[in-house]
């Protein structure tokens, strides 16, 4: 296998085995522990036919560079899922619902941004290459699973990238606090990508401007802002509300 990338912890590992065994290399394992929820990962794997490799702790830290592995680290290639924004729209069926991060930094963030969006059924997360964090073992390992099944493209150029989903007839909607305009009003069931800003800083001035319509969450506490996963999780899902009373 020519590329493999680390993933760690029960979830990340277990996801990746019920999703497509035959990328994973190997399973490296804590032989120590003897409980119920090792046993049965092991039997799982052993049943998917993964090969699994007794190791202490000095080698799962050597491989997963963290302490959060849980006993399971995994060395697995690529999932064939799209690489960038041509093979993505070539490949969607139906109507495309896509989040898009502008500025989204951490991993954790990014890794709870891939899992909302796979709860929703989302087709892509897109990210711009530059002040953005790559998808490294901490956001799958948050991702729980689904960095294997949502991609996640990065652009070089970010309002290129939302010109180009507009030409493909997808309607751009942009998200900031201080927008009139609010999610419930917002038309949600049509073709749409979704574009969160860094919590804190938001959306990039271009990238604001590009958008078709921007809309802000309203807030009824005394918080300013979400964090970038709970905003988008809240804005997705919005979407498939809208959807569903349209069909």
């Amino acid at each position: 296998m020519a590329r493999l990338k680390v993933l760690y912890g029960f979830h990340a590992v277990t996801a990746r085995i019920r999703h497509d065994a035959s990328t994973v290399e190997d399973v490296y394992y804590d032989a120590t522990r003897k409980d119920r929820r090792m046993t049965e990962f092991l039997h799982s794997a052993k049943e998917a036919g993964v090969r699994l490799i007794a190791a202490d702790e000095t080698r799962l830290w050597g491989l997963a560079h963290t302490e959060r592995h849980q006993g399971v680290v995994a060395r697995a290639g690529d999932m064939p899922l799209a690489q960038n924004l041509a093979e993505l729209l070539d490949g969607i069926n139906g109507s495309p619902l896509i989040l898009v991060l502008d500025g989204v930094t951490d991993p954790h963030n990014l890794g709870a941004c891939l899992r909302v969006a796979d709860a929703a059924g989302a087709h892509a997360v897109i990210a711009p290459r530059d002040r953005a964090v790559g998808l490294n073992a901490t956001a799958a390992k948050v991702a729980s699973g689904a960095a294997d099944t949502v991609p996640y493209i990065t652009v070089t150029n970010l309002a290129r990238a939302l010109r180009e989903l507009k030409d493909a007839g997808v309607w751009v909607v942009g998200t900031a606090g201080e927008a009139t305009k609010s999610l419930y009003d917002t038309e949600l069931d049509g073709p749409v990508a979704l574009v969160m800003g860094a919590e804190g800083e938001g959306m990039r001035r271009l990238t604001r401007d590009t958008c078709d319509v921007v809309m802000q969450i309203p807030m009824a506490g005394t918080v300013e802002s979400l964090n970038v996963s709970v905003a988008s999780g809240v804005c997705l899902f919005e979407a498939v509300r809208q959807r569903a009373v349209k069909k």
